[in-house]
């Protein structure tokens, strides 16, 4: 956790804590902003450490924000709808294979498919809770 190490001695005792929520989580929501250009190696260092605390295996849900960002700087006004449409396709399809479809697309700021966040979400809380209850779920 060499991030940790960069801290201000101040702040590390109340970043553990947060870290001891991560291990006692049941479903993580990992939150990248996909408008950063380094977007990549943030997601890589998170991942590292969700592996040293032994947390990587969660449930997670890896939701990519800020899309209106990253499709206006990655778009230009030359590009056509049809490669605008394949590049996108292209991303969704990449981290959908990376992230074994655990993987939302949103805008929070312009509410972009806050309503596939909202059952993405259900979904795994559902799967969840038939691992965990299996014989509630059988009556349903």
């Amino acid at each position: 956790m060499g991030f940790i190490r960069k801290l201000p001695h101040h702040l590390v005792e109340s970043f553990k804590s947060t870290l001891d929520e991560v291990r006692e989580a049941d479903i993580l929501m990992h939150v990248v902003d996909i408008s950063h250009p380094n977007y990549e190696d943030q997601l890589a260092v998170v991942n590292k450490t969700l592996q040293e605390l032994k947390a990587f295996d969660k449930p997670t849900v890896t939701i990519f924000n800020k899309m209106d960002l990253y499709e206006t700087q990655t778009f230009d006004e030359w590009l056509g709808d049809e490669t605008k449409e394949e590049i996108l396709r292209d991303l969704y399809d990449r981290w959908s294979n990376e992230l074994q479809g655990n993987v939302v697309f949103v805008s929070a700021t312009e509410r972009r498919n806050v309503e596939g966040l909202r059952e993405t979400i259900l979904n795994k809380v559902k799967e969840l809770y038939a691992i965990r209850y299996p014989y509630k779920t059988m009556f349903y």
